[in-house]
């Protein structure tokens, strides 16, 4: 017995130390509703999982481990194992406070970033068939205006952080996926550069507004910066998921034309007998003729988890999305990879992504819409007598696409007549195939010499191939004699290469936390541009005609560096008293050498109030305040080597003869050897607060930016340069503007969740030097006229119009026009600046609702201030009709009200062509159902969704956000209807 007693002491610690399976229910602490999605982690090891949807988990350990619970916006709490069951209930962070946001080069948590920064997570993300990332964040973030170029498929967004801040250059945000900042040259053969990736592969995106935040990047921050961070691999068993996407796009408004009845009788009212012959017998709506229903499907595939002890995430996704407008469509595949290995202890931490795309475009002919608008409703689409074959029909007739047609032998079109719209559709076929890498690996190793430092290298590429042709048939209407159609080829390579070396101190002295960053980077561009045309021409006999075929070639090459180094110090007090200060130094290629180097700086402090002894109880869960200050450069846009003489070869049609030969000549580009760097300076002071438990939670920031040496277009004398025009840095211009963000939790219980989030900018553009007066923005009617104007106190692109005069009833008068300086003529002088296409404010208004197992979203935006001038009714009148011998062309419906008989230069200028286009709009509505059990007991969702389901404007045109201010056949947003599934097996 003393023996067997013996052996059980000496045998019961290895019984202390035996795996055993732990489990245990996670909870939130407010409410008792399970928390799926937890994560589990064996502290120290790669040993973990997560929570299912009713909050359980289980996981092997050891007596004497320590279990991690954590959740984004939660508390993170460690349990010690001395039971096989262990409950968890997470308290919530107030305001998520150690929420960790993605900045340049490192992390910051919410609580401790000193700038103006915003994180929106995939949890907040806008649904539905979204194909490029900007639409993610539509309406989401206070000074962030987003909006769609039109509605073809996967079209690239306009996106301005805090209002424009150049006149020439580019204006967008750098964007910066994993680490890599994309160019900004674009990829030739695609409709948006961020079509890329998988929209459904990112975990979260982080928008730096001020140039406290943004200056880490310098020269590539000047317009904001946005940080797309992908879904990474994680610790646990194998996990997958489907997501499908079907969807309906509906074309929902068309251009208020005139309809064959109300044609035929303008004509007849106001044509002679010439006119009114030629009208036809067809009741034809051209729009209905071009548009269409289209269809689109999006498929992605994930698996997450441990593979071989790595964690990692794989997917892959095709999306498959038709246009509205016939023969338009995108196809996409993806796929994506991420790699997290550690090693030493966890004293290297290695990372590779890696993301592939092949985008196949149909690019219908956009030509088409302004001729729908345009081609006279009483004639047919298909016509017997038409030269340009279409089709034959049952009976053995030839039908061709009908034309306004001359009197030659044989007979072709008119000039100047439009083209037979769905001639345009079927028979030119444009098409492209963009392939795209982006991959980076990234290695933090922790020196061992000395505790806190941690060494980085991270290298990335960015390399794009495209190819794509437009081959347009001979049987195309048009007026060239002989046409036999033509065919153009195209193919570019776009590379980006980036290596960043850094090293980041992080320590702890006291109550205080020093965080410093110390680095180099270096970024290459290439770019191989190469494009044939061939557009051939036939004698009578029907052999080629040699002397009037065209082919011509362009190759066009390119490389751009930009060498960098950059620091920055963060240091914490207390958890009260925050410092920042960044240093950015950029040397670009694209200045000359003694301008090349740009320094810019930038400094910023916080307080957070609420962390003081006699804020203790207080109202307050957070209070900050934050002030700032940074300069950052921009030549974003600008052309290479601008400082230099350049030489363009001449087109194969302008050659110059000696004898009977002909060359192709070489002229030199303008150049200017003073460009240096558009420079901005911004401050920025904000608040950030929450109350109630952090039900109620906001930010609150004003800033103003002037930019300096604004490089823009100018005139030169005659015989100083090799061309009439040049850039130059002449112009400075202000920015400023006021930002609030609430979101409020009414409801928060067990089973009930609702949540309401509010933004609002106020933004106000100033030009304030500016010598040369310029007129821009150019519009249809007439040669030449513009419509807009940049000139020193006034915002960029304001309207310059004439003052129009009205009758008794509020008509407007044809012709007449205020003489506001009261010379007793109308004329030049005459013109005043009348608004602006940008809005004075922009707000989003979104909420959320869960109960039980339902969910429902709800995202608005509106714009206050924006105008937009009319171009489609400006170029409407009776005499436009018969504009050209032969041929009628509709006209815009709003010829009935102006009863305007002729289109003048001074008319086409009129101020009742700008029109307030201040909107609100429904974005998306999003009701959604989680069945508890599917595939191995796993949940999955059901979801019905409409996107562009209202808006509401005064704006008579086709839509009322319409980048740039000036509506000219805009490719209409089409209505869309949705059905989502998201799959866990």
């Amino acid at each position: 017995m003393q023996r067997y007693i013996l052996l059980l002491l000496l045998l019961s610690p290895l019984g202390l130390l035996a795996q055993q399976m732990v489990s245990g229910v996670v909870t939130e602490a407010a409410t008792g509703t399970p928390m799926p999605g937890v994560n589990v982690v064996v502290k120290g090891t790669t040993v973990g999982t997560a929570t299912d949807f009713d909050g359980n988990y289980s996981i092997e350990a050891e007596n004497g481990d320590v279990l991690v619970f954590s959740y984004i916006g939660f508390q993170t709490q460690e349990k010690t194992v001395n039971s096989s069951t262990i409950n968890v209930a997470l308290t919530e962070d107030a305001q998520a406070l150690d929420e960790v946001v993605v900045i340049g080069y490192g992390t910051v948590k919410k609580k401790d970033a000193t700038g103006a920064v915003n994180l929106v997570t995939d949890e907040d993300f806008n649904q539905g068939p979204i194909v490029s990332p900007q639409q993610l964040i539509q309406g989401k973030v206070a000074g962030v205006s987003i909006s769609s170029n039109s509605g073809a498929p996967g079209e690239g967004s306009n996106v301005l952080i805090r209002g424009i801040s150049s006149l020439t250059l580019n204006s967008n945000p750098l964007y910066v996926i994993d680490g890599v900042p994309l160019n900004d040259g674009g990829v030739g053969g695609t409709r948006n550069p961020l079509n890329l990736i998988n929209p459904n592969d990112i975990e979260s995106i982080s928008i730096l507004k001020d140039a406290s935040a943004t200056s880490i990047y310098g020269a590539r921050a000047a317009n904001g910066v946005i940080l797309i961070t992908t879904k990474k691999g994680k610790v646990g068993d194998l996990k997958l998921n489907y997501r499908n996407i079907t969807s309906v796009y509906e074309p929902t408004n068309f251009v208020d034309v005139l309809t064959a009845d109300e044609f035929r009788e303008v004509v007849t009212n106001t044509g002679n007998e010439d006119y009114i012959s030629r009208l036809g017998n067809a009741n034809t709506d051209w729009q209905d003729q071009i548009y269409t229903t289209a269809f689109g499907s999006d498929h992605t595939l994930s698996a997450q988890g441990g593979l071989f002890g790595l964690p990692f995430r794989a997917s892959a996704g095709y999306t498959d999305q038709g246009g509205i407008l016939m023969g338009d469509n995108l196809k996409r595949g993806t796929a994506s990879i991420n790699i997290r290995p550690m090693l030493f202890d966890d004293a290297l931490r290695l990372e590779f992504n890696a993301r592939i795309s092949r985008t196949d475009n149909t690019f219908a002919d956009r030509g088409a819409i302004g001729s729908a608008n345009s081609f006279d409703p009483t004639k047919p689409v298909y016509d017997v007598n038409s030269p340009y074959f279409a089709f034959t029909d049952e009976n053995g007739t030839d039908f061709g696409y009908y034309s306004f047609l001359d009197n030659g032998n044989p007979p072709r079109q008119l000039n100047l007549a439009p083209t037979n719209p769905v001639a345009l559709l079927d028979l030119i076929e444009d098409q492209a195939t963009v392939d795209r890498l982006v991959g980076n690996f990234k290695a933090d190793y922790e020196l061992p010499f000395l505790e806190g430092l941690t060494a980085t290298v991270n290298a990335g590429i960015d390399i794009s191939e495209s190819e794509g042709s437009r081959v347009t048939a001979p049987n195309l209407p048009t007026a060239q004699a002989g046409f036999d159609g033509s065919t153009n080829i195209y193919t570019q390579e776009a590379d980006n290469y980036l290596l960043d070396i850094y090293f980041n101190y992080n320590k702890e002295f006291g109550n205080s936390t020093l965080d410093a960053t110390a680095g180099y980077s270096y970024q290459r561009f290439e770019f191989d541009n190469f494009s044939s045309n061939l557009t051939r021409f036939l004698n009578e006999d029907g052999s080629l005609n040699d002397e009037r075929t065209i082919d011509q070639q362009f190759v066009d090459r390119s490389r751009n560096v930009l060498l960098s180094y950059f620091g920055r110090v963060n240091y914490d007090i207390s958890n009260k008293y925050l410092i920042t200060a960044t240093m950015r130094a950029d040397a670009s290629s694209k200045l000359n050498p003694d301008d090349r180097w740009g320094f810019f700086p930038s400094a910023a402090v916080a307080w957070n109030i609420h962390e003081e002894d006699f804020m203790d109880g207080g109202f307050f869960d957070q209070l900050k305040l934050r002030v700032g200050y940074g300069e950052v450069g921009n030549v974003n846009g600008l052309g290479d080597y601008n400082f230099l003489t350049r030489y363009v070869i001449s087109t194969q049609t302008a050659q110059y003869q000696l004898g009977n030969q002909f060359f192709r000549t070489y002229r030199p580009e303008p150049v200017n050897e003073n460009l240096r760097w558009e420079v901005g300076n911004t401050f920025n002071a904000g608040v950030d607060f929450s109350i109630m438990e952090g039900r109620l939670t906001g930010a609150v920031n004003t800033y103003l930016k002037i930019t300096e040496d604004l490089i823009t277009d100018v005139v030169v004398d005659p015989f100083t340069n090799f061309g009439n025009i040049i850039s130059d840095n002449i112009g400075d211009m202000e920015n400023k503007g006021v930002e609030l963000e609430l979101s409020y939790t009414p409801i928060r219980t067990k089973d009930f969740n609702w949540n309401i989030s509010y933004n609002v900018a106020f933004n106000d553009n100033t030009i304030t030097r500016l010598p040369d007066t310029q007129e821009v923005g150019g519009i249809s009617g007439g040669v030449g006229n513009t419509i807009q104007i940049h000139r020193e106190g006034i915002a960029p692109f304001s309207f310059y119009v004439y003052k129009q005069i009205y009758d008794e009833d509020g008509n407007p008068i044809e012709g007449a026009y205020a003489d506001l300086n009261g010379d007793g003529q109308v004329n030049e002088n005459d013109k005043y600046i009348y608004k602006d296409p940008y809005a004075d404010v922009i707000m989003g208004l979104n909420t959320t609702i869960q109960y039980k197992n339902w969910d429902f979203q709800a995202v608005t935006r509106a714009n206050i201030g924006n105008y937009v001038y009319n171009n489609i009714a400006s170029t409407a009148s009776y005499n436009g009709i018969w504009l050209n011998e032969g041929i009628l062309f509709n006209q815009n419906s709003d010829v009935l009200e102006t009863q305007f008989r002729n289109q003048t230069v001074v008319g086409l200028q009129s101020d009742y062509f700008v029109e307030n286009a201040s909107f609100f709009r429904i974005d998306n509505i999003t009701l959604g159902y989680t069945f508890n059990e599917g595939l191995n007991n796993q949940p999955f969702r059901v979801y019905l969704a409409g996107n562009n389901v209202l808006v509401a404007s005064d704006y008579s045109g086709l839509d009322p956000e319409i980048n740039g201010g000036i509506d000219n056949n805009f490719y209409p947003r089409p209505r869309v209807f949705v059905l989502g599934l998201d799959l866990n097996f």
